[in-house]
């Protein structure tokens, strides 16, 4: 286990807060992967133009020895495995598995792309984020979590959800 490993993790259809649990436990079930810590849940607007439930969002960080590839390939799985069937950009979503960041590595490939180019624009992935690593660096932008969420112009709401027993 060499590698650190940003995750955000997303569900609107069904029981929400239940399938990002879901989720997190199919993630640590697999033998090269540790999660580090989890942020609280919250509750998120939907973007784009298509109306729906609002979201469930969190982050994770974890250890891992998998590649980039093989990592982000295993959360694909775990999304396919869920149920969640790719239909229209920005759609509802059984669940939503996003690889943020894989060390301080950047990748530009056709099948994946590090960190996640959409970080800095948007406020549900940067709250949790922030919750479990404000200080955690850009390696494009040069800024931390928490300057980027400070500076956002993101106007979404992300309310933080009480934990439950």
């Amino acid at each position: 286990m060499k590698h650190i490993a940003y995750i955000a993790i997303g569900s609107n259809i069904g029981n929400p807060r239940g399938n990002c649990i879901e989720a997190i436990h199919e993630i640590s079930k697999h033998d090269s992967i540790k999660i580090i810590s989890k942020s609280s849940f919250y509750q998120t607007s939907p973007i784009g133009p298509i109306q729906q439930e609002w979201f469930i969002n969190s982050a994770i960080k974890i250890n891992t020895s998998l590649t980039p590839i093989k990592l982000l390939t295993n959360l694909l799985n775990i999304e396919s495995t869920m149920g969640r069937v790719r239909q229209e950009k920005w759609g509802p979503r059984l669940i939503d598995l996003d690889l943020l960041f894989y060390d301080n590595q950047i990748l530009n490939q056709e099948e994946i792309t590090i960190p996640h180019p959409e970080i800095s624009k948007r406020n549900f992935v940067l709250i949790p984020l922030c919750e479990i690593a404000e200080n955690l660096h850009h390696p494009i932008l040069k800024k931390t979590i928490k300057t980027l969420l400070n500076e956002s112009t993101d106007n979404a709401k992300v309310k933080k959800l009480n934990p439950t027993i």
